[in-house]
């Protein structure tokens, strides 16, 4: 496991659905200025580890730790101005606004609520300004992820958290969205935290990975040592 000054760092979180304990004492840390991939089976906690990251779901007990800042006493409404983006899994745009509108919701939660932003954001991902007058929902899925990406990117934020970005997408749309998280992470220096079932994917874009299995993380290691024994053991269906 990397020894790097951690941005996020979960500990002993543990949450229930009804009588069913879905995460079990987790501790997963995200070094800032690195990529981690949440690794696991269907059904193992991984989406609801998030939502709890967000404050979607509450926790039940365990801390989560945000440059310093305990997460858990913040409302869900607070923490994308902390410095955290969410990307959730099914992209959740705003299907009957158009490309710029959805943008430019976001921008109306900024602190200075400047537009200018989206400069930054057309140079990432130009056909965002290409297809700006366009409705979300007439976008391909992977034109959606993009704009759902572009959108989380408009608050700048330090921590990018994406919930299977691949999912539902063309494969030449899948190597320009890796292309788009190694940019934005190596070159840019902006901390990641994914959640992706595809193993290239994975280990082309990350620099860690951690494997969560029955809401308990089983393994933590740099993307590298992430051997064909421990994909048999916990990641094969």
């Amino acid at each position: 496991m990397s020894a790097d000054k951690s941005l996020l760092k979960v500990s002993g979180l543990n949450q229930f659905y009804g009588g069913s304990h879905i995460l079990w004492d987790v501790d997963l840390n995200v070094p800032e200025g690195g990529c981690v991939c949440l690794m696991g089976r269907n059904g193992m906690g991984k989406t609801t580890m998030l939502k709890c990251i967000m404050g979607l779901l509450p926790a039940s007990s365990g801390e989560v730790d945000f440059a310093g800042r305990a997460l858990l006493r913040e409302p869900a409404e607070a923490r994308a101005g902390l410095g955290i983006g969410y990307v959730p899994q099914g992209r959740e745009i705003f299907p009957l606004l158009s490309v710029e509108e959805n943008l430019l919701l976001a921008v109306s939660c900024r602190a200075d609520r400047s537009p200018a932003i989206l400069k930054r954001v057309y140079e990432i991902f130009p056909v965002l300004k290409q297809m700006g007058r366009r409705r979300g929902g007439d976008l391909s899925g992977g034109q959606q992820q993009q704009l759902a990406i572009g959108r989380a990117l408009v608050m700048e934020p330090r921590l990018l958290i994406l919930d299977e970005p691949t999912e539902g997408i063309q494969p030449n749309i899948v190597r320009e969205i890796g292309d788009i998280i190694i940019n934005l992470n190596r070159e840019q220096g902006l901390t990641v935290l994914l959640v992706e079932q595809k193993l290239p994917f994975a280990r082309r874009v990350a620099t860690d990975f951690r494997i969560i299995e029955k809401g308990r993380i089983v393994a933590a290691d740099r993307i590298e040592n992430l051997t064909d024994d421990l994909t048999r053991r916990h990641l094969t269906v």
